[in-house]
C-alpha cells in the first residue's frame, strides 16, 4: 500500500468519530504541554541564575568568612568576619598574587535611609571605586564613588535604581540629601536597574545604598572592627586576569590569606575562595537535573495519553472487523492492514503532540508574563523531544492494535457481527 494513500485512509478512519479521536488525542496534548512548559521553565530558570551569577562581574573570585570556622573569632560590631582592609592592600599587591587585576571590598551593614518624611530600612554598602568595574555596577546616571570620596571619607551615597524611585518618587536625586541613621549624605549617582539579590543574598541590590568604605567605618559602623582594631569587610571580590587563571589566583589568594592570618598547617581556614565559574557549573548541573526531573513527571501523562491510543485502537479494530475481512478477502496483505493501524495511532500521537506543542508554548508564556523576572525558553530541543516520543508513543501503543488486526482471519472477519 502507497504511505500517501494509508496516509488518507487513517484520516479519513479517524474524521469518521471526530469526538472521540479529539478525546484521545487529549491525553497526549496534555502531556506534551506539560512537558515542554516544565522543560521551558527550567531553561528559564537556568539561564536567571546564570544571568544572576554574570551579573556580578566577569572573571570573578569572591572571598568570604568561612562557615567551617570553629572557635572564638574576635570581633566587634555584630560582624562575624576574619577579612580585613589590610587583606584588600595584600590581594591587590602584584608580587603577592600576580594573576589579580582589581580588587573591590565591601562592608554590608543595615541602617534606616529616610528623605523627607520616608523612612526605609535598607541594605547599606561600604565599597571602594573599584566596585564599579568589578561587579559590573555602572551608574544610570550621576557618579560613582571616587578616589578621592573614599580617600576624603566623604559623606555621599549612590543610590541602588528602586531605592531611588522610593525616596524620590519620580523627583531627580543628584545632588539631594539624604540621611543614614541619622547622618547627612549628598546623592551624587544612581545605579542601572539589575534586579535579583544583592551580595551575598542581602535582599535586593537595586534597594542597596552605596558609600564610602572609609566613611562606613569611620562615621556609621565604627565598632566594625576586630580585637586589633582592624577594620572588617563582608566580602572582598577580585577580578583575575583570565578565566583559564582563576585557579591559579585562588590557590595564591588562599596560601597569602592563610599566612596573614597565621592558620597553622593542615588547620581550618577561616575564609572561603569562591571561584564564579565553579558557582555556573554547580547551579547548571542542578538545574538540569530539575529540568530532567520536571520532564520527566510530565512525560508520565504520555503515557497515559498512549494507553488511551491503545484502547481506541482496539476498539477500533473491533469494530472493523469486517472492513478488515474484505480488504483481505480482495488481497490486501497482513503488512496493509498492520500499516494502516500503526500510521493511525501514530497520526493521532503526532497531531496530539503538535496540538500540545502549541498548548506548552502558551503556558511558558503565561508563566513569564507572570513572574517579571523569569523568561521561560521553549528552545527546539524540547519541541523535538516532546514530539518524537509522542510518535514514539503513538507507534509502540499501536503495534498491538494493528497486530491483532493483521491476524484476523478473512473468513471469520467476514462472518463477524
Amino acid at each position: 500500500m502507497i504511505i500517501t494513500e494509508a496516509i488518507r485512509l487513517a484520516l479519513r478512519a479517524l474524521a469518521v468519530n471526530k469526538l472521540r479521536s479529539a478525546l484521545t488525542m487529549l491525553g497526549i496534548i496534555i502531556g506534551v504541554g506539560a512537558v515542554i512548559t516544565l522543560m521551558s521553565v527550567g531553561q528559564g530558570v537556568q539561564n536567571y541564575i546564570s544571568a544572576q551569577l554574570q551579573s556580578i562581574g566577569t572573571n570573578l573570585l569572591l572571598v568570604t568568612t568561612s562557615g567551617l570556622t570553629s572557635g572564638p573569632m574576635p570581633f566587634r560590631g555584630g560582624l562575624r568576619t576574619s577579612l580585613t582592609t589590610g587583606d584588600v592592600q595584600a590581594i591587590a599587591d602584584p608580587f603577592n598574587a600576580p594573576d589579580v587585576v582589581l580588587v573591590a571590598a565591601e562592608l554590608m551593614q543595615s541602617g534606616t535611609v529616610s528623605y523627607g518624611k520616608r523612612n526605609y530600612l535598607a541594605s547599606i554598602s561600604g565599597v571602594t571605586p573599584a566596585y564599579e568595574i568589578v561587579r559590573n555596577a555602572p551608574v544610570d546616571y550621576g557618579s560613582f564613588i571616587t578616589e578621592a570620596d573614599q580617600n576624603g571619607q566623604s559623606r555621599v551615597a549612590v543610590l541602588g535604581s528602586r531605592m531611588a524611585e522610593k525616596l524620590f518618587e519620580g523627583a531627580y536625586p543628584i545632588g539631594a540629601t539624604i540621611q543614614i541613621n541619622k547622618v547627612p549624605f549628598k546623592v551624587i549617582g544612581v545605579l542601572q536597574t539589575k534586579g535579583g539579590m544583592s551580595s551575598m543574598g542581602a535582599g535586593n541590590q537595586d534597594e542597596v545604598v552605596y558609600i564610602p568604605q572609609s566613611t562606613a567605618h569611620q562615621r556609621l559602623f565604627p565598632r566594625v572592627r576586630n580585637a586589633r582594631g582592624e577594620p572588617l569587610l563582608t566580602v572582598i571580590y577580585v577580578q583575575v586576569v583570565s578565566e583559564n587563571r582563576m585557579t591559579a589566583a585562588s590557590d595564591q589568594i588562599t596560601e597569602l590569606l592563610r599566612n596573614r592570618h597565621k592558620i597553622e598547617y593542615q588547620a581550618e581556614d577561616d575564609f572561603t575562595v569562591i571561584n564564579q565559574q565553579d558557582l555556573l557549573a554547580i547551579f547548571g548541573q542542578i538545574t538540569n537535573v530539575l529540568t530532567i526531573f520536571l520532564g520527566a513527571i510530565a512525560g508520565i501523562s504520555l503515557l497515559v495519553g498512549g494507553i488511551g491510543i491503545m484502547n481506541i485502537m482496539l476498539v477500533s479494530v473491533t469494530e472493523r472487523t469486517r472492513e478488515i475481512g474484505l480488504r483481505k478477502a480482495v488481497g490486501a496483505k497482513r503488512r496493509d492492514i498492520l500499516s494502516q493501524f500503526l500510521i493511525e495511532s501514530v497520526i493521532l500521537a503526532v497531531i496530539g503532540g503538535i496540538l500540545g506543542i502549541l498548548l506548552g508554548t502558551a503556558g511558558a508564556l503565561a508563566i513569564s508574563r507572570l513572574q517579571s523576572d523569569l523568561t521561560a525558553v521553549v528552545t527546539v530541543q524540547s519541541v523535538l523531544l516532546a514530539t518524537g516520543f509522542s510518535a514514539a508513543v503513538g507507534l509502540f501503543f499501536g503495534i498491538y492494535p494493528a497486530t491483532r488486526a493483521a491476524r484476523l482471519h478473512p473468513i471469520e472477519a467476514l462472518r463477524y457481527e
